[in-house]
């Protein structure tokens, strides 16, 4: 079948938190967010670039992740994404329009992704804030992926291959794939690894300096926050990377630079071996937090 719709980006990733109090603090003082409001639903919105909104906390009892959403390049390209999904017999749910404009959206609606279940949240147009975004302990340039923890992997990838219109980048052999949503440049603004069960696995933000990953591992020494892997550098994407966990044991990452693909006659993806070399140049090796935190909740709005 072909696959006409094309991504614009990432859009936003919504957590849930146990203590919305104390995740607020961790996320602007730690990570750097700017506060953004709320959503109609009392979800916390903060940023991290000129859009509306970049991330999505809600106070929930079990941490993990909420949802995903991507923004695709136009309204007709919404509506394509639509009507291939109902063709899969997936159930699609319209978000109703007070909470869109909460969240600067003209319309949207949600999936629940077949393999991890997690919900996946589509739309064409998201509004910059009326604001510039303030860096203040990190520069940030832009979230950057999110990766899930599958446990039927191989036909995980499948679907986002055959059906969900995302490239392939790169693989370490039966573990960890890297996809980019095409025609997105990044090296990937997705990622699936191999796991024992369905999960939130790691959330991205990329940074504009390198000085950022070195500021923020001592930020996060003076502040308790567990380093769970890195500083180091990935071979497959070349971005050099820091892990740390959030408050309630979800994993965050900080990186800098990343490998960008062309739309026409990209490099064939690569497939490295299965070893800590393939992940990491400077020999660090992952915590045992590393990863392992967040659970995905079945579809909510």
């Amino acid at each position: 079948m072909s696959l006409d719709f094309r991504y614009r980006r990432l859009a936003y990733v919504a957590l849930n938190v146990t203590d919305l109090a104390r995740s607020d603090r961790f996320y602007r003082d730690m990570l750097g967010l700017q506060a953004a409001g709320a959503t109609a639903h009392g979800e916390h919105l903060y940023r991290c670039s000129r859009r509306h909104h970049d991330l999505i906390l809600h106070q929930g009892p079990v941490p993990g992740l909420r949802r995903v959403a991507w923004q695709m390049e136009s309204a007709d390209d919404l509506a394509k994404m639509r009507r291939h999904l109902a063709q899969l017999g997936l159930a699609v749910h319209t978000l109703d329009a007070d909470y869109c404009a909460s969240m600067g959206l003209d319309q949207a609606f949600q999936i629940t992704e077949p393999h991890t279940g997690a919900t996946f949240e589509y739309c064409a147009e998201l509004v910059d804030a009326d604001t510039p975004y303030t860096p203040t302990v990190t520069r940030i340039v832009r979230l950057g992926h999110v990766v899930l923890g599958a446990r039927d992997y191989e036909t995980t990838e499948r679907f986002f291959t055959d059906e969900l219109n995302y490239r392939v980048s790169d693989r370490i052999d039966g573990a960890v794939t890297f996809m980019r949503c095409f025609p997105n440049p990044l090296h990937h603004s997705f990622g699936l690894s191999k796991s024992d069960s369905n999960r939130l696995h790691h959330v991205n933000f990329m940074v504009t300096d390198i000085d950022d990953i070195g500021r923020a591992l001592h930020r996060a020494r003076k502040l308790d926050v567990p380093v769970v892997f890195g500083p180091g550098r990935h071979p497959p994407s070349e971005s050099i990377f820091l892990y740390f966990l959030d408050p309630d044991g979800n994993t965050l990452e900080y990186s800098f630079g990343m490998e960008e693909f062309p739309e026409v006659a990209p490099r064939e993806p690569r497939r490295l071996p299965l070893a800590l070399e393939s992940i990491d140049y400077w020999g660090a090796a992952p915590q045992g937090e590393f990863g392992k935190g967040g659970a995905i909740e079945a579809r909510a709005k």
